[in-house]
């Protein structure tokens, strides 16, 4: 009885762990457009974001529920199989969190229990009817939807914006957008928040300490309330510049247009209990509102490798949850093991991350290099109307001079 206490207490901190990096990984869906186009200072906006992270966890359970309740079989769920699942998913969010990639903490989540659940019971134990229709079929159309969104919301912006003052609609788009950050933060500690609160009350019921179908109890929503905020407050800042500056430079109409489609489609999908990745549709709708204004580019490369990146999240999870799972199978020892390479490997990529820091004070310093497409497109977009400036007319070559036809009177030079 002893063992199974001490193995459900790691399951719980470990859960907490991995909503603190759910945390500070998922800070750019929230606050990346409002902090590049200045909209708020860096640690004003994590600040706030973090508070209604926290808010957003006691607002709804239903995505807890399907984690907890319907997507694995929780009659046949060991406490160890849910420490591997939390074990893939920490390490994938750390490794996109290195390299700046805006990956879906949920998929990494689903996946490592996906892949420890299988490794353990089999593939009879996963729900597939759920997985499709509540995980695969809204990481599908979350982006899309929200990127269409935000693209005819970002055109009737500059449309009905032509004939006001350019200083005052400037000023109200940004007050705009921190009400639409804020209101993305608070879908993001409904929907988030709560996966966490799902994969505890399952290693609960696992263990034996609640009762199988039980909501999740109030000190497990507090616990995963607070443990995502401080991870927010922390600020994942290499990805915040991605989505800020990596994607595309937005204005403040785009930014508030991004923000505003983002958090009506993650609420929405709160409320039907779908385990939408906020990651997935906060990137539609920043690429919808790039492209919504005229002139606007989306940096592609950017793009392609985050979407290499989602298609990797769940598969990669799964594998790492599933090995977790092979070791910790073989015992005690194994589970010890596992715990010691993930604190280990955690310790290594911080160390990495030290190299080349990012935080509040540069992440809009530096740019995303504008990959093959964009450098196409701006190469053929005709130059502005009106006076031709300085540097455009260095870049016109001078025309040849024009050399007078030789006399013919005149012998032509010897020529040695």
């Amino acid at each position: 009885m002893e063992n199974f206490s001490l193995i459900l207490a790691i399951v719980v901190v470990t859960a907490l762990a991995f909503d603190f990096t759910n945390g500070f990984h998922d800070t750019a869906n929230a606050m990346a457009t409002t902090i590049s186009t200045g909209a708020l200072k860096p640690k004003v906006a994590v600040a706030m974001s973090a508070v209604l992270n926290l808010a957003g966890a006691f607002l709804s359970v239903e995505v807890a529920n399907t984690i907890s309740k319907g997507l694995v079989d929780e009659t046949g769920i060991r406490p160890e199989v849910i420490f591997a699942a939390l074990v893939g998913a920490i390490l994938w969010n750390l490794l996109t969190w290195l390299v700046g990639l805006p990956s879906s903490s949920s998929h990494a989540l689903m996946g490592g229990l996906i892949g420890a659940t299988i490794a353990s019971a089999g593939m009879g134990a996963v729900h597939g009817d759920v997985l499709v229709t509540k995980v695969l079929i809204p990481a599908l159309a979350a982006p899309i939807v929200a990127g269409l969104a935000a693209l005819l919301a970002t055109r009737l912006s500059y449309t009905l914006g032509k004939k006001a003052d350019g200083k005052a609609a400037e000023k109200g788009y940004r007050a705009g957008q921190i009400a639409s950050a804020g209101l993305v933060s608070l879908a993001h500690g409904t929907n988030d928040a709560q996966k966490t609160m799902g994969i505890i009350t399952l290693a609960l019921v696992a263990g034996g300490a609640v009762a199988p179908n039980s909501d999740p109890p109030t000190w497990v929503i507090l616990s995963a309330g607070l443990a995502i905020a401080l991870g927010t407050y922390i600020g994942g800042w290499r990805i915040i510049r991605t989505m800020g500056k990596g994607l595309t430079e937005l204005q403040p109409q785009q930014g508030f247009a991004a923000q505003t489609s983002a958090a009506t489609a993650i609420l929405a999908s709160s409320h039907l209990g779908f385990s939408l990745s906020t990651t997935h549709v906060v990137s539609g709708s920043v690429m919808g509102a790039g492209l919504g204004r005229k002139g606007g580019v989306v940096r592609w490369s950017t793009a392609t490798r985050m979407l290499v990146a989602w298609c990797l999240t769940l598969p990669a999870a799964a594998l790492a949850g599933a090995g977790a799972e092979s070791v910790t199978d073989l015992g005690d020892w194994g589970t010890a093991v596992v715990a010691a390479f993930l604190v280990a490997a955690s310790a290594a990529i911080w160390k990495i991350s030290r190299r080349e820091v990012v935080d509040a004070s540069n992440v809009n310093e530096t740019e995303e290099p504008a990959g093959v497409v964009t450098t196409a497109i701006a190469a053929v977009t005709p130059p502005p109307t009106g006076t031709v400036t300085e540097g455009l007319t260095a870049t016109i070559p001078a025309p040849a001079p024009v050399t007078a036809a030789p006399d013919p009177a005149t012998p032509p030079a010897a020529t040695v």
